[in-house]
């Protein structure tokens, strides 16, 4: 099946089992803007709380703050939001439809790596186990067409993205390269020009003379203003870390594939302050261990890829993304940056007062390096929906979709289930599903048959069902379910608790970081 095909469907089947819906819906929705529903909440609290723990509770010097979405307008002018939190767009004169100038010159330097890879592969299945993929690269004559073609075309987008970016540059790549509207297929491009993705409001009555102020595009600068207050009221040393989970609002001309790029969104990042000189040490410990965080859910290593930054932010001597692989291709997840002291140093600089952090160990006063880490909640979730959707042809010809979701961010852990309505089963299946309910979530499901139940319980992801029948009541065992293997065994309802709670925790995959 082909990954767009692949793609609607995972759309489609988030909103029909309540995982994410259209914001606004019954009034014809709002442009990328999404609501979570009853399984889709579930999921993304449980992400949320892997990645908090992952941080404060497995980190001694690391703590969290929830800062306010409205934060002095003076903060957003220091850090450089207000005059360069900007994007080049780009538009397409017969579709109408408006296009960031960057990603369709990175879509087609992609495009170049994918002809090659194709001849790789192509290769490899013809010479199998002798293949010199290495030999093949450098003397293919399509491969090094390609590979040359991708080369010219990235030296000259770095360097019109370096040069402020160059606008104009950028527009003449695009007609050069030939790059058409995926809409109406045509080069009838519009000249670039730059847009602020800041949200902005008013606040205080008109009366007393309002002040503009913005929705923060980010949550790291409210760690940032906040850091010698946690620094001192915690007696944290340096290095230490201050983590928070937010909301931010970017004004994303260019919206697109379903909540990958929203204007309202999650973050999940975490400032980790360090002492000059070692920030390129600390860079490299956080990008083995957040990747590390990642794999531990179990999608495979082939899943993930590092994108060492060449065009590194003003700000930054070190960048990089780890990259999943969505059905759209490989997409940033999250980011981990080398800020350097950019950030305080300018808060420093407009606030005019001392943020200095004071060294007991050497008596002295210095300005912190910081390493960020920043993550997307909902690109997250939007990786492991992706990942853990499936279509499986079953043995009696029927096919069941399938979220085989790690079992700790499951919604629901165990579904309960009577065979029957009658003879006392549902009794005992409530009473079964009201000793466990307090440890994880739990679902009780009486209609349909048995099979249909099952299916449901599969198309959320619950990795457990138990299902109570007349041999319950005489032995009282009950048969549980794997959702993966499908595969049955008769359980003490005594064992329950310790069987489904050690495979279901957090705590467990907490343990394998």
């Amino acid at each position: 099946m082909a990954q767009e095909d692949v793609f609607k469907k995972l759309v489609s089947h988030c909103k029909e089992y309540g995982f994410v819906f259209p914001s606004s819906e019954i009034y014809d929705g709002l442009g990328a803007v999404y609501d979570y529903g009853q399984n889709g909440v579930e999921l993304k609290n449980n992400i949320k709380q892997y990645w908090w723990q992952s941080m404060v509770l497995l980190h001694e010097n690391i703590v969290g703050i929830d800062s306010a979405i409205f934060m002095h307008p003076t903060i957003w002018k220091a850090s450089g939001h207000v005059d360069a939190f900007n994007d080049p767009l780009i538009d397409n004169r017969d579709s109408k439809k408006r296009y960031r100038a960057d990603v369709l010159i990175e879509d087609q330097i992609a495009k170049y790596d994918e002809k090659i890879n194709k001849e790789v592969a192509k290769a490899a299945k013809k010479y199998g186990a002798a293949f010199d993929e290495a030999q093949f690269r450098s003397t293919n004559a399509r491969v090094l067409e390609h590979q040359a073609k991708r080369d010219a075309l990235h030296e000259r987008y770095t360097h019109a993205m370096n040069a402020g970016p160059d606008l104009n540059e950028l527009r003449q790549i695009i007609l050069d390269e030939e790059i058409v509207c995926p809409i109406s297929g045509t080069k009838n491009w519009t000249e670039v020009r730059q847009f602020n993705l800041m949200f902005s409001t008013e606040m205080g009555s008109t009366a007393d003379g309002a002040m503009k102020v913005y929705l923060r595009p980010e949550t790291a600068q409210g760690i940032f203003v906040n850091y010698l207050n946690v620094q001192k009221t915690g007696r944290m040393k340096v290095p230490f870390g201050i983590a928070q989970i937010g909301k931010a609002f970017r004004n994303e001309i260019v919206a697109r594939q379903f909540i990958f790029r929203m204007r309202e969104f999650e973050q999940m990042e975490m400032q980790y302050f360090v002492k000059p000189g070692t920030e390129l040490e600390w860079f490299k410990y956080w990008k083995e261990t957040r990747l590390k965080w990642h794999k531990a859910l179990g999608f495979g290593d082939d899943h993930y890829r590092y994108h060492d930054h060449e065009k590194l932010a003003h700000y930054a001597n070190a960048a990089t993304d780890i990259e999943f692989l969505m059905p759209f291709g490989f997409k940033e997840v999250e980011g981990i940056h080398s800020r350097t002291n950019f950030d305080l140093s300018q808060h420093e600089k407009f606030s005019g007062k001392s943020i200095k952090y004071f060294d007991p160990e050497t008596n002295e006063s210095y300005t912190p390096y910081v390493i960020e880490t920043s993550i997307g909640v909902d690109r997250m979730f939007l990786s492991i929906m992706s990942a853990s959707y499936c279509e499986e042809k079953l043995e009696n010809g029927e096919t069941r979709v399938v979220l085989k979701l790690p079992a700790a961010l499951a919604p629901v852990k165990l579904a309960v289930m009577p065979l029957v309505k009658k003879d006392g089963l549902p009794e005992k299946a409530r009473e079964i599903m009201n000793s466990l309910r307090f440890h994880f979530n739990c679902q009780y499901d009486e209609k349909d048959s048995i099979g249909k139940r099952y299916r449901r319980q599969d198309a959320i992801g619950t990795p457990y069902c138990i299902t109570v029948d007349h041999q319950t009541v005489e032995d009282n065992c009950v048969t549980l379910r794997d959702r993966d293997t499908m595969q049955q065994e008769r359980v003490p309802v005594d064992r329950l608790l310790d069987i489904i709670a050690d495979r279901v925790s957090i705590t467990s995959l907490l343990k394998t970081l």
